[in-house]
């Protein structure tokens, strides 16, 4: 007996399969696959990748670094760290270097986009997530100068020439230049070779102030944070973390922070 040929899918099941969706049982057309949407956010981020990628090519930015370095900077886990590198190597926007890893010019025009991430954490990160800044018990000096320039504030920096040298003692301290010239900031590590205003303090007492927790001209004034030079003053330029509405976080904990610190003499010509 001759075996009938399989019968053909119906039309209207060939009509759902060429058209890569299933509509539901009532007729209504079904909902579309997201890569067949214009979105440039979503398929921007399709690109990109999650926020661990964004987080390393920030990293990145600043300068070649190695994978544990990488992972001393970001806490990411070994495994998960590996694979976004691997993506990142992958579409594009990093590649190997003699340190470690290093960002190509593709990595390099996502600099924009990791800048405006910063600036809105800083107005509104902490009342999004309802988290205070005393929690960030693990941040140091060095981490919170490097974003510096990505808290720029463009407006005015435009035009301006003023270098900052910052010389901080104790645990995670060291010695830094903040260059600020025609609306850009570079920060390195190292004294300046010619300082317009230089200050100096205890790397505690520094990331109080950097996080919201104290305020520098009180601190100044207390002698636990010494400027010596010009008038002009790092907090002019850069974006400030705005606190929560009610946030019981300011000058008591900032306060707490510094009365273990070194106080400081401020010498003649200090100004506020």
């Amino acid at each position: 007996m001759a075996r009938r040929p399989p019968a053909s899918p119906p039309a209207r099941a060939r009509r759902k399969a060429a058209a890569g969706a299933s509509a539901p049982a009532n007729g209504r057309p079904g909902v579309p696959r997201p890569e067949k949407i214009y979105d440039p956010v979503a398929r921007a981020l399709d690109a990109i990748g999650d926020r661990w990628s964004l987080v390393l090519v920030g990293h990145l930015l600043l300068g070649p670094k190695g994978f544990q370095e990488l992972r001393n900077r970001t806490g990411i886990a070994p495994r998960v760290l590996s694979s976004r590198l691997r993506e990142l190597q992958a579409n594009g926007f990093v590649e190997p270097a003699p340190e470690g890893y290093a960002v190509t010019d593709r990595g390099r025009t996502l600099e924009p986009i990791v800048a405006a991430v910063a600036r809105w954490f800083t107005r509104h990160g902490f009342a999004a997530l309802n988290v205070r800044a005393s929690q960030f018990t693990a941040t140091s000096a060095q981490s919170i100068l490097e974003a510096l320039p990505f808290l720029l504030r463009e407006d005015r920096a435009a035009g301006a020439d003023v270098t900052f040298e910052i010389r901080l003692a104790g645990e995670g301290g060291g010695v830094w230049t903040v260059r600020i010239r025609d609306g850009h900031c570079t920060v390195r590590p190292g004294f300046a070779e010619r300082a317009d205003v230089r200050y100096t303090a205890d790397a505690q007492v520094w990331c109080a102030v950097a996080l919201g927790l104290g305020n520098a001209r009180d601190l100044v004034k207390r002698g636990l944070i010494t400027k010596d030079g010009g008038e002009a003053a790092m907090d002019h330029y850069f974006h400030q973390i705005a606190r929560p509405v009610g946030s019981d976080e300011g000058e008591a904990p900032a306060a707490a922070a510094t009365k273990e610190s070194p106080t400081r003499t401020r010498r003649k010509g200090d100004t506020p």
